[in-house]
């Protein structure tokens, strides 16, 4: 029998006193890796620091290391001059926990007074070298605020589901801004590439200064355990993964 992963709940802990700024960035465990390479690399690059992270009970769990120092499977990240914290979830979390995951994470965003949810995101869709370009899926506000004249291009119609389908709805449903990007990914792991466009998206709608430069020799580095996470990802139940069906 498949475990019930509707009984797993989260529970976000930050650091009082920390500035959070206005927006939260994300980066999931989820198809290609693009997305937690691309926040991951923006932690490493703007020197941000760890101020919170997130436990999760009733999910098989991991504890990712790093030369025998054990670290949060989902992390928030921040720096006191930025108007942004980080969130770098390394932890697959199952369609059917998705929506205790979002809720968490949602009551963390308005105790916190943040506006706007941002996330980065693969999609494993067949395309061609001219699909080599980042979409969005993002609610009217969001929309308004970053992406009319951005030059950003709306993915064509699909569906969400998991934990990108349960932020949007929060954001159609209230003035929270909600902006997902996507772009296709291929089957190595870490997508560098894919991950490059998604920061590039990124630096250019929330003029965040960046150097993408040094992307490559830091996907490089982490390759081996972003291959293991990405094992545990593609043995994960079908009936667990989130689809995020999209055409374009």
């Amino acid at each position: 029998m498949a475990p019930n992963h509707g009984d797993a709940s989260f529970h976000v802990s930050h650091e009082a006193g920390t500035e959070t700024g206005h927006t939260l960035l994300v980066g999931l465990s989820q198809f290609g890796l693009a997305g937690l390479t691309a926040v991951d690399y923006l932690t490493t690059q703007l020197e941000l620091e760890a101020t919170g992270h997130i436990t999760a009970e009733a999910l098989p769990s991991i504890t990712p290391f790093t030369e025998g120092r054990p670290r949060h499977h989902t992390r928030l990240y921040s720096r006191a001059d930025l108007d942004f914290t980080v969130l770098v979830g390394e932890l697959f979390v199952p369609v059917q926990a998705a929506d205790s995951f979002s809720r968490a994470i949602l009551e963390w965003t308005e105790e916190n007074a943040v506006s706007e949810v941002v996330v980065l995101s693969g999609i494993p869709i067949a395309h061609g070298p001219e699909g080599h370009r980042t979409y969005y899926i993002a609610t009217e506000d969001y929309y308004d605020d970053r992406l009319d004249g951005a030059g950003v291009d709306a993915m064509g119609m699909g569906f969400l589901d998991g934990v990108n389908a349960s932020l949007v709805e929060r954001g159609m449903t209230t003035d929270l801004g909600v902006g997902v990007f996507v772009t296709p990914v291929h089957a190595q792991v870490p997508d560098v590439e894919a991950a490059l466009r998604l920061l590039s998206t990124l630096k250019e709608v929330h003029d965040i200064a960046l150097d993408t430069g040094p992307l490559e020799e830091f996907a490089n580095e982490v390759r081996e355990h972003y291959a293991q996470l990405s094992e545990r990802l593609e043995t994960a139940e079908t009936h667990e993964r989130p689809d995020d069906r999209m055409f374009m």
